[in-house]
């Protein structure tokens, strides 16, 4: 069995081979946008980001359930090369703000290189574990996040962040994988399907009882299909509250 540290080195090396594998070229783009397009994203959203910023890496749209409003300040959960950050940023507008945060170096730079193609003054990258965030406390209105809880060891300490950075009131919209049913050993242990999103992941009940445990109320699951292996898995996206309380 593999120790927090070891799970995440894993998945930093994958994620650091993919952003230094993905480029602009055709081809890649038009695989990433097919891949967005079968998870919820319109052809207009896809064309309000810059070229490389799509990776087509996720398993839902946390975006389009968000109702961002102008003005919010809202954080995404390891941002990757910015896709979410950035169509975030045309919802909330220049008086809003956008932060990514994200543990892998090369991620980060390609985010910080999108950001500045696409002109974008009012969303940062800054470097960080989603187990502990790089925020203060009440510091955002929104966050979201896609396909990236599932890879965190301790789902618990990621919610009990994600609350902590929230204003009272504040929203929750993720997109992410769970399990239906628990998977076999040898799956749990297997490199490429932790960083793939599968063996990282836990069962539904116990993911809605986590974020019930933490404080969050109001937990709606917006849409559920079937996830890579169909017999165990299954991708949800879901919004939840930060109950107003002292």
């Amino acid at each position: 069995m593999k120790d927090a540290k070891q799970i995440k080195k894993i998945i930093e090396k994958s994620y650091t081979d993919i952003a230094k594998s993905s480029s602009d070229c055709c081809c890649s783009n038009k695989k990433a946008q097919r891949q967005s397009n079968e998870m919820g994203y319109s052809e207009n959203e896809m064309n309000q980001v810059p070229d490389g910023s799509n990776l087509g890496l996720g398993c839902g749209n946390p975006v389009a359930i968000a109702s961002l409003k102008p003005g919010e300040a809202v954080l995404d959960l390891g941002s990757g090369a910015g896709f979410d950050a950035f169509l975030a940023v045309h919802k909330v507008g220049k008086k809003g703000r956008v932060i990514g945060v994200d543990m892998t170096d090369e991620m980060l730079k390609k985010a910080r290189e999108n950001a500045k193609k696409g002109g974008f003054g009012n969303v940062e990258f800054r470097k960080g574990d989603i187990e502990d965030l790089p925020l203060e406390d009440k510091e955002v209105d929104v966050v979201i996040s896609n396909c990236v809880i599932n890879l965190a060891p301790n789902k618990e300490k990621v919610f009990r962040e994600t609350y902590r950075v929230l204003k009272p009131g504040g929203r929750l919209m993720v997109s992410d994988v769970v399990l239906t049913k628990p998977l076999p050993e040898e799956v749990k242990n297997d490199d490429e399907l932790l960083s793939g999103c599968v063996a990282g992941a836990i069962l539904k009940q116990d993911y809605i009882k986590l974020l019930e445990k933490v404080g969050f109320a109001g937990i709606t699951i917006h849409k559920e299909v079937p996830g890579f292996l169909k017999d165990y898995t299954a991708s949800i996206t879901f919004s939840a509250v930060k109950q107003f309380k002292a």
